[in-house]
C-alpha cells in the first residue's frame, strides 16, 4: 500500500515511547503550569541573585558579579527548558490502562494497568490553587511508581480520579 509512516517499521512502532501513535489521544497538561514552574524558579533564583547582588555590592569583587551572571543565563536557560517540559507532559486513557508520557531528555511512558491502582490523589498547592491547576497522583503496589499528571485544571483532575477510581475498583473485583 506504500510506506510505513516514519518511526514505524511494517510490522509495528520502532519508538518504544512511542507505541501507539495512531491509537492513542494524547491529552495535553495546561500551559498555565508553565507560569507556575516559572514562579517557582524565579523564587529560587531571585534569592541566589540577591545574594550575588548584596555580594557584589558589599565588596565589589568581580566573582560576585560572575555568580549574578550565572544565576540570569541559568534561569534564562531553565525558562527555556520548563516551557519545554511542560509541553511534553500528556497523558492518556485506554480500555486497561492509563498512559502517561514526559521528559524531554531522558523521555518517560508509564503505563499504569487500571487493576493495580491502589488509590488515587489529587492535590494542589498554593501555586497551583493561583493558577487554578491541580496534580493526579496514581499510587500502585510498586513503590517506584511515579505516575502523575500535573497541570489539570480542577474539574479534569476530579473527573479523571473519578474515573480512574470506578475502572479501578471495577478490574480489581475480577481478581
Amino acid at each position: 500500500m506504500g510506506e510505513p509512516a516514519a518511526g514505524r517499521s511494517a510490522t509495528g512502532p520502532t519508538d518504544p515511547l512511542e507505541p501507539w501513535p495512531e491509537t492513542v489521544r494524547w491529552q495535553p497538561v495546561s500551559t498555565d503550569l508553565i507560569k507556575v514552574e516559572a514562579l517557582r524558579l524565579g523564587i529560587g533564583m531571585l534569592a541566589l541573585a540577591a545574594g550575588a547582588g548584596i555580594g557584589l555590592a558589599l565588596t565589589g569583587h568581580w566573582l560576585f558579579g560572575l555568580a549574578l551572571g550565572a544565576v540570569v543565563v541559568a534561569t534564562v536557560w531553565r525558562l527555556t527548558v520548563i516551557v519545554r517540559a511542560v509541553r511534553a507532559w500528556g497523558y492518556a486513557e485506554r480500555d486497561h490502562d492509563l498512559l502517561v508520557r514526559h521528559g524531554l531528555l531522558v523521555r518517560r511512558l508509564s503505563i499504569v494497568p487500571y487493576a493495580r491502582m491502589q488509590f488515587v490523589d489529587v492535590t494542589a498547592g498554593p501555586l497551583e490553587r493561583a493558577f487554578d491547576l491541580a496534580t493526579v497522583q496514581l499510587h500502585t503496589a510498586a513503590a517506584a511508581s511515579d505516575a502523575r499528571v500535573p497541570g489539570l485544571r480542577p474539574a479534569e483532575a476530579s473527573r479523571l480520579r473519578d474515573r480512574l477510581t470506578a475502572l479501578g475498583e471495577d478490574r480489581a473485583e475480577g481478581l
